[in-house]
């Protein structure tokens, strides 16, 4: 049992689209993410995607509407919706979502994670 840092886990890596995972609770995975620019359409059909926004400011695009999500905000994608993360500059994000989702969810691209990276 320890605490969590996230400028710590910030800190140590670079990459936009590079999700890390900082904990667990159940079956649920925590995982921190630097975001910018345009991510890939794509949807999960069999769960939900949270996602927090700890620094900045990301939109949520969606088929049906742009939601747009800031600093101490956070944003629900039902499972199944098709949706498209963006930030126009850097954001820090946190997702929760359970063990194993691929992050591309139903497209498999160069953004594709296919190893699951602990921080």
């Amino acid at each position: 049992m320890k605490k969590i840092n996230f400028e710590n886990k910030y800190s140590k890596f670079s990459n936009h689209w590079s999700p890390r995972i900082i904990a667990e609770m159940n079956d649920y995975q925590f995982k921190i993410a630097k975001i910018q620019g345009e991510f890939v359409w794509h949807n999960h059909k069999d769960t939900d995607e949270t996602f927090i926004v700890l620094d900045g400011e990301m939109k949520m695009k969606m088929r049906s509407e742009t939601i747009i999500i800031k600093s101490g905000e956070m944003f629900v994608v039902p499972k199944g919706v098709e949706h498209k993360p963006c930030a126009d500059n850097e954001c820090k994000i946190l997702v929760i979502e359970p063990r194993g989702v691929i992050n591309t969810g139903d497209k498999i691209n160069e953004l594709t994670i296919e190893q699951e990276q602990w921080i």
